[in-house]
């Protein structure tokens, strides 16, 4: 039963991942049905990943009264009917409350089901992750062809019904398999909100490995066409390849980082793909040449997608059963948080006239200097491992 339902899982995690990454293709569509400008609909785009980042907190207290598994259902009906709002929407404002909502869901489905991965399979926590975070970053490449298809056909509210019908689908697929299992998984609803606290020592080492990868990787690749075209002198359609392909890399990191962190120990593989990032992000800003451009940007897509599974693989390991979905929905909610300043921050510091290159150099250098603060932790016996 743990496999059907793990497969159930990969299922919605397609569909909701697919529902946050949809907007952003859809952005030239969006303008000519409501004639709006550019930055309105940023806030469109905007407003999906702040909707999955709201919830994460509270929906942690949220665990400590409903299991994990009923989260999961509730995340995926919600995805299913905002969906369906969202394909009727009339106006830009009610555009802005679809995508808000579509966040949510996917808040709520995070906090849930990755806890939840777990405790379905407690010997390969890794390599379960992997697998999971490949169908997602499957959705996430195949979002943008998905969309240009259906535009030949139809409007753009086809895609959002279509996600809705499939939300709906595999949500009722995993239900019954949810009640008609006879085995336990976990331990039910987390035990004591209150006692994420005490743990909160592995919360903020957690977010010193991820929030300064993640926050360079969002404030990279929302102008990484711009910063391509400005700084590289690249076109913009093969800009636009550059980009996709380092998304791309994101599907083999996913699906080889959750096997690869079964197998060595965790703080010394994380700290590897770290100072991965921190090579090819380095590379890409000191160079002019195609071919490099290009080995850089699928060592950043590889890196920065091979920390998700292994970072929530080392977090589930050390974290007591008892609290572990409420003490990841604080790490996701604050890490996310944090992470999705990069875009502005960026944005913020080239209108100030800073060059891309100086921008990210200083960003990289800032990431370099904290990944040899967390090797001497690890070498000191600071980080808290698995193993021990």
């Amino acid at each position: 039963m743990s496999r059907t339902l793990f497969g159930s899982l990969c299922g919605l995690v397609f569909v909701i991942n697919f529902g946050r990454t949809v907007f952003a293709p859809l952005v030239e569509e969006f303008q000519t049905a409501f004639g709006v400008g550019p930055a309105t609909l940023g806030s469109v785009t905007a407003l999906v990943w702040i909707g999955s980042a709201l919830p994460r907190i509270p929906l942690g207290y949220l665990l400590t009264h409903i299991s994990r598994e009923r989260l999961v259902i509730i995340a995926g009906a919600a995805l299913s009917v905002t969906a369906a709002l969202t394909a009727t929407a009339t106006s830009v404002q009610y555009l802005q409350i679809g995508a808000f909502t579509i966040g949510l869901a996917s808040g709520a489905y995070f906090v849930s089901a990755i806890p939840l991965l777990g405790d379905l399979r407690p010997t390969a926590v890794g390599r379960t992750i992997g697998i999971h975070g490949t169908a997602a970053q499957v959705a996430a490449v195949t979002a943008a062809p998905v969309v240009i298809l259906t535009l030949q056909i139809g409007t753009w509210r086809i895609v959002f019904w279509g996600l809705s019908l499939c939300a709906a689908a595999i949500t009722i697929i995993f239900t019954v398999q949810s009640c008609n299992r006879t085995e336990t998984i976990g331990q039910g609803p987390d035990q004591n909100f209150q006692s994420v606290v005490t743990h909160w020592r592995i919360i903020g080492i957690g977010l010193v490995m991820i929030t300064g990868a993640g926050f360079i990787w969002q404030g990279l690749f929302n102008f990484y066409v711009s910063y391509l075209v400005d700084s590289k002198l690249v076109t913009q359609a093969t800009a636009g390849g550059l980009l996709t392909v380092s998304f791309a890399a994101g599907v083999p990191a996913f699906w080889a980082s959750g096997r690869l962190v079964d197998r060595f120990q965790t703080i010394p593989y994380i700290i590897s793909l770290l100072s991965l990032f921190v090579i090819s992000v380095t590379s890409f800003i000191f160079t002019q040449q195609l071919l490099v451009i290009i080995g850089s940007s699928v060592g950043i897509g590889f890196a920065i997608h091979g920390l998700f599974p292994a970072l929530d693989t080392w977090l589930l390991n050390v974290l007591p059963s008892d609290i572990r979905a409420s003490a990841y929905a604080v790490f996701s909610g604050i890490s996310l948080f944090l992470e999705a300043l990069g875009s502005g921050t960026v944005g913020l510091l080239r209108d100030q006239g800073l060059s891309f290159d100086m921008i990210f150099s200083a960003l990289i250098i800032v990431l370099g200097l904290t990944v040899c603060v967390i090797t001497v932790g690890y070498l000191y016996d600071r980080i808290p491992t698995p193993e021990q």
